[in-house]
């Protein structure tokens, strides 16, 4: 059976290049990038290389990144690092739970949190965070692309917000690492983090841009590492490997990669919407990262609909990863105004940077049968649980 992986927004797999670069760090060169010896600085250097190449990924100075365990990381460290009792925080109702669930925690230490919601496109207006300012206000944390619909935010505006007000600015940038072009200086943020494992290099590493001053206290404490931002052995291999996903995917945007996976993007929604009745796209309208599509299908459920491409061998999601069984319907999709109903029945098709022509074919091949089939056997099943 062919199969087609269209999950990218929750993982990708490792590029060749990426692992053969990682390769010689696990066995000939792995020492420990703290010691002075030979084999200490032969990882020192392999280190510090992939940290200009992120510099340059970011638009910063080496000396401003920070090498993490991901996303998850680098948001609850911009946001516990920077935020203190008395403090208030904004941000989004629709941003990744790393960000959500560290801001309800924050009440608990006497931080209160804004959380402002899109409009209907899945855009959150610059103005509403601008009226959720306070005098307080210490930090405003938002998306560059958000993990579901792919709807870009307009981060240049909040920035400018941001600096007129005060306020440090986070953002997450997880899903736009490698499929829109990132420049902290023109964003004007304080702390940016990425996630390794969704831009081609392995699970387990990521990186943060904190900008020099930015007083962000670090989570891990211990050794020297990172200049005192981020203590723990650094791990070289997915260090080396970030660093090498870094480079292909500057090269990728360079040459137009993004927009050849748009046009598959595209293709795949249109082929949808045409041959399938009761169906629309989540954040149509407005622009979104290359890969991502999110689409409703009515009258049926699309956890269903998951499990009916898998065995066909498609393999989509129906939201986050990270909320993967969960009972609710899209925290995402509910803010952007859907009903629980429509939010169910909703799928995130996310395109790897390989995804081919004949790969679209294939789904549209499947899709419509599995959506036929599916609201065949709704009436019935309504009926057997009557």
């Amino acid at each position: 059976m062919r199969r087609v992986y269209m999950d990218a927004n929750a993982t990708t797999p490792l590029l060749p290049e990426v692992i053969e670069a990682m390769h010689p760090y696990w066995m000939e060169h792995f020492g420990n990038a703290s010691s002075i010896h030979q084999q200490g600085q032969r990882a020192r250097t392999a280190v510090d290389q992939a940290r200009e190449t992120l510099a340059e990924f970011f638009g910063c100075h080496a000396a401003e990144v920070v090498f993490t365990s991901g996303g998850t990381e680098g948001d609850n460290t911009a946001i516990f690092g920077l935020l203190h009792p008395g403090d208030h925080f904004i941000t989004t109702s629709i941003e990744h739970s790393a960000v959500l669930a560290a801001g309800r925690r924050l009440a608990d230490k006497g931080v209160s949190t804004t959380f402002v919601d899109p409009k209907p496109n899945g855009l959150i207006d610059p103005m509403d965070i601008l009226r959720a300012i306070r005098p307080e206000t210490r930090l405003i944390s938002v998306m560059l692309a958000n993990n579901e619909t792919g709807v870009v935010q307009p981060v240049e505006e909040i920035g400018r917000i941001a600096k007129d007000t005060g306020a440090w600015f986070h953002i997450d940038a997880v899903q736009g690492a490698g499929k829109i072009p990132i420049d902290v200086k023109k964003i004007g943020c304080h702390v940016l983090s990425i996630s390794g494992h969704k831009m081609y290099a392995p699970k387990g590493i990521g990186a943060m841009f904190v900008r020099r001053g930015t007083p962000v206290e670090p989570i891990f404490v211990g050794g020297s590492h990172e200049r005192r931002r981020r203590a723990g052995t650094e791990n070289v291999p997915s260090i080396v490997a970030l660093g090498k996903a870094a480079e292909i995917a500057m090269h990728g945007l360079e040459t137009g990669a993004m927009h050849r996976l748009a046009g598959l993007r595209d293709k795949l929604e249109q082929g949808i919407l045409t041959a399938i009745p009761g169906t629309g796209v989540n954040g149509a309208g407005v622009l979104r990262a290359a890969n991502t599509s999110n689409i409703w299908f009515d009258q049926l459920e699309g956890e269903a609909l998951v499990i009916a491409l898998d065995l066909k061998g498609v393999a989509v999601s129906g939201g986050s990863a990270c909320h993967s069984g969960a009972t609710e319907p899209s925290h995402v999709l509910m803010a952007m105004g859907l009903d629980k109903t429509r939010a169910r029945a909703s799928l995130r098709f996310s395109l790897l940077k390989t995804a081919t022509e004949a790969d679209i074919d294939y789904v549209l091949e499947v899709v419509p049968a599995a959506v036929e089939r599916l609201r065949e056997l709704a009436p019935e099943m309504a009926g057997t649980a009557s």
